[in-house]
């Protein structure tokens, strides 16, 4: 395999299976990470394919960096997964603004600083796949207390249709990818961040918390070694897709809104065609 990719949050969950896979079938990659010996820990020491680097996704110079290495050490980047982030839970009133703000720096900002990173090489190359992980949560948004996280992943889905129209003429292929929940620690106390102030009236939310972090936890439906896979046939696939829901509770929100949509799209015909202007 002659592809080399680059993989951001890859020392746990999805990050670290894709890296696996990847190395299990031959691939050169170039995988970053905020903690250095949990990744060395997890792929089990060195591996001749592997160039592990800690980066700050929030520290362009530590991405540029990044780069620089990863082309000096295997010649170029093919493939880059957008994959590192984070999990804020609250509703809009609980969280403060900083709360939210360092939940997008960690979603969509990091992702955003990559991406103008590695652009002058694709670009030069006239080629390259960028996969940007966001969410169901990204394209369905109907459950209480995951608003901010869900706007995140929503600007991932935006950013990258629009990154799509700015780089297709130049020979890349951009894919924004939506899973369902995946077996990992995601909802774990350690990754699922709550609100500092949490306010009593909002049982609801209360209530989708503690089914999350407890009848959900580790009996989550997706496979995260299955998700990976996905991710690499749609990198090998000769035209790959803009969106790819991945996980069959993914797939039924889908189509669930999807219906949803158009039939509040045909109830209110009336009123949304007489907007225009009468000629």
């Amino acid at each position: 395999m002659d592809k080399v990719w680059f993989v951001t949050g890859a020392s746990k969950g999805l990050g670290l299976s894709l890296v696996k896979k990847l190395l299990s079938r031959g691939y050169k990659v170039a995988a970053t990470t905020r903690f250095l010996p949990v990744l060395r820990r997890s792929i089990g020491g060195d591996h001749i394919n592997l160039l592990p680097m800690e980066v700050d996704l929030s520290n362009e110079s530590n991405i540029r960096a990044a780069i620089k290495k990863t082309l000096e050490v295997f010649g170029k980047i093919d493939v880059v997964v957008n994959n590192a982030g984070s999990a804020q839970f609250g509703t809009l009133e609980e969280l403060s603004d900083k709360e939210t703000r360092e939940n997008f720096e960690a979603n969509v900002f990091g992702m955003l600083n990559v991406i103008r990173n590695i652009l002058p090489t694709m670009r030069s190359n006239h080629s390259g796949h960028i996969f940007n992980l966001s969410s169901i949560g990204g394209f369905v948004s109907n459950t209480s207390g995951w608003g901010v996280y869900s706007a995140t992943k929503f600007a991932v889905a935006g950013l990258s249709e629009a990154l799509y129209s700015d780089v297709k003429h130049f020979g890349i292929r951009v894919t924004v990818v939506y899973p369902g929940l995946l077996r990992t620690d995601f909802l774990g106390a350690d990754s699922l961040r709550t609100p500092l102030h949490p306010i009593g009236d909002y049982m609801e939310a209360r209530m989708v918390q503690e089914i999350h972090q407890q009848a959900l936890h580790h009996h989550e439906p997706g496979n995260p070694d299955m998700v990976a896979l996905g991710i690499i046939e749609v990198a090998n696939a000769p035209s790959p897709p803009l969106h790819l829901f991945l996980g069959s509770d993914s797939y039924d929100m889908v189509r669930a809104k999807i219906s949803m949509l158009e039939m509040d799209l045909e109830e209110w015909k009336g009123v949304t065609l007489i907007t225009d202007f009468q000629f």
